[in-house]
C-alpha cells in the first residue's frame, strides 16, 4: 500500500457517512484518485438540507454567515417566530455556547477576517461544478442570465454595496450593475412595483439541487461506488490499522479511513474524535409556486431574507434562518412568514396555493467557517458546517479533501477550515 508523506497509508477504501452534496462530492473526488468508496445515510441521497433549498451557486457573496447585521435585529426581534432569524429560547447548553460564539463573532473584524479565509475555496467553487460535470454527472448547472437582489428603496440597497466592497477588500471579485425598479423589472416582471432598486450580479449560477445531488450519486454508483440508504451509523472506531465502522441496524465493516459528512449531525460522530465546536442546525423552509412571468435567474430580496429560484415551471421561495433541533417539525408559522414577507415583493405568484413545503437544516459554525479535515484521528475526516454554502463549496470541499486524504498534504485552501481549530 502506498503512503503519504507523513508515512501512513494511502486509503484504498473509504467509508463517507452523508449522502448530501458535501458527502457525495467526497466520494465523487476520492473515487477520481482511484479510491474506493461506500456512502452511508440513513435516510437516503439528499434527504437533509440538499434537497429544498434555493440551488444558488454564488461564490460571489458566499459571505460567513455571522455579521453585524445579526446584531441589528436586537434580542426582541430573534425572538420573534416571524422574524427572519428567529433563534427560539432554549436552556440547552449546547445551543446556549453557540448563540453566545456566533454572536462573538458578529462583528465587522471577525467577518473581514473569515470573509478573507473564505475567498481560495470560494474561487474554486465553479470551476469545482465544471469537473463534475466533464468527469460524467449528468445534471447540469445553469448559468444565472440574470441574478438580481431587488429592494424598496436605493437607501435599503446601500448594504449589500457596502457588503459587496468589503467582499471585493478580502480579495474576492464580483462583478454587478446597478438598477432602478423600472430597469430591474425590464428584465424580471415578477417583481412588483414596490421594487424601486436592485443590483444584478453577474457569473453567478444555480442548480436544481435535489435533482443535482442524485445525478452526482448515480455517477458515483456508475463508477462503481456503493451508496447504502437507511443505515444509521452508531459508531465510528479507530482501530489502529483502519476503521470498524457500525450501523444501528447492525452492519460491521472495516475500511481504511472515514468521513463524517452529517450536516447538522456532524458533531454526533465527530465530537470523540476531537472536533469540539458546536455544529447548530439552521433550519431554512422553502415552497414553490406558479409565477406570471418565470424569472430569468434567482431573485433575492435582501431585506426580507427571502431567495427565489426558478426550478422547471415553477419558482422556489426559500428563506428563514431558524436555529433549532434538527429533527424538530416543520413549522408553518416560518412558511407563512415568508410569504408575508414576498408578497408584497413579487406580482403575479400564486402564494396561496403552495407545493413541496419544505425545512431542512443547514449546518452551521460560530465563526461562519466549515470543519474540513482530520480529526484527532489520521484515519477519520470531517466535512461539514458550511450554513447556507454546502450547494455552494460543497464540490470544492470533496475535490480539496479527497487531495488531503491521498497525499496527506493540507491544501492552503483548507487550512482555516481545519476541524480542530
Amino acid at each position: 500500500m502506498a503512503t503519504t508523506p507523513s508515512g501512513l497509508p494511502v486509503p484504498e477504501r473509504v467509508a463517507v457517512v452523508g449522502a448530501g452534496m458535501v458527502g457525495l462530492a467526497t466520494a465523487w473526488f476520492l473515487q477520481e484518485r482511484g479510491v474506493e468508496v461506500t456512502v452511508i445515510d440513513r435516510e437516503g441521497v439528499a434527504a437533509g438540507s440538499s434537497w429544498g433549498n434555493a440551488g444558488w451557486l454564488t461564490p460571489g457573496i458566499a459571505t460567513p454567515l455571522p455579521e453585524p447585521a445579526v446584531l441589528k435585529y436586537g434580542l426582541r426581534a430573534v425572538l420573534s417566530p416571524n422574524s427572519p432569524v428567529y433563534v427560539p429560547p432554549s436552556a440547552d447548553p449546547n445551543f446556549l455556547k453557540f448563540v453566545t460564539g456566533f454572536t462573538r463573532k458578529s462583528t465587522m473584524k471577525a467577518w473581514k477576517r473569515a470573509m478573507t479565509q473564505l475567498v481560495p475555496i470560494n474561487s474554486m467553487s465553479l470551476q469545482s461544478f465544471d469537473v463534475l460535470e466533464q468527469g460524467g454527472v449528468a445534471a447540469r448547472s445553469h448559468e444565472a442570465k440574470s441574478f438580481t437582489a431587488a429592494y424598496r428603496t436605493a437607501q435599503e440597497r446601500e448594504t449589500l454595496l457596502e457588503e459587496i466592497e468589503h467582499i471585493h477588500a478580502a480579495g474576492q471579485p464580483m462583478e454587478y450593475s446597478v438598477l432602478t425598479g423600472d430597469e430591474a423589472r425590464a428584465i424580471e416582471p415578477a417583481l412588483s412595483e414596490q421594487i424601486g432598486a436592485a443590483i444584478v450580479l453577474h457569473g453567478q449560477r444555480y442548480v436544481n439541487p435535489g435533482e443535482y445531488v442524485h445525478a452526482l450519486a448515480d455517477s458515483v454508483a456508475d463508477r462503481g461506488g456503493k451508496i447504502l440508504s437507511g443505515a444509521t451509523v452508531r459508531d465510528i472506531r479507530d482501530t489502529g490499522h483502519g476503521v470498524v465502522v457500525t450501523t444501528a441496524e447492525g452492519s460491521v465493516e472495516e475500511f481504511d479511513a472515514a468521513v463524517v459528512a452529517t450536516g447538522a449531525w456532524l458533531g454526533k460522530l465527530a465530537r470523540e474524535f476531537g472536533v469540539k465546536r458546536v455544529v447548530q442546525a439552521g433550519r431554512g423552509y422553502s415552497f414553490s409556486v406558479s409565477v406570471e412571468h418565470l424569472p430569468n435567474g434567482p431573485v433575492y430580496f435582501p431585506a426580507a431574507r427571502v431567495a427565489c429560484t426558478p426550478l422547471e415551471d415553477r419558482l422556489r421561495v426559500a428563506g428563514m434562518m431558524e436555529f433549532r433541533k434538527p429533527e424538530a417539525p416543520l413549522d408553518g408559522r416560518r412558511i407563512e412568514a415568508i410569504v408575508e414577507a414576498a408578497r408584497p415583493l413579487l406580482t403575479g405568484a400564486d402564494l396561496d396555493n403552495r407545493q413541496d413545503e419544505w425545512v431542512g437544516s443547514r449546518p452551521c459554525t460560530t465563526d461562519g467557517l466549515a470543519l474540513i479535515g482530520m480529526t484527532r484521528s489520521p484515519r477519520v475526516f470531517v466535512a461539514g458546517g458550511h450554513g447556507m454554502w454546502g450547494i455552494t463549496l460543497g464540490p470544492a470541499t470533496g475535490r480539496l479533501l479527497a487531495e488531503q486524504m491521498v497525499t496527506g498534504t493540507v491544501p492552503a485552501a483548507l487550512r482555516p477550515s481545519t476541524p480542530r481549530r
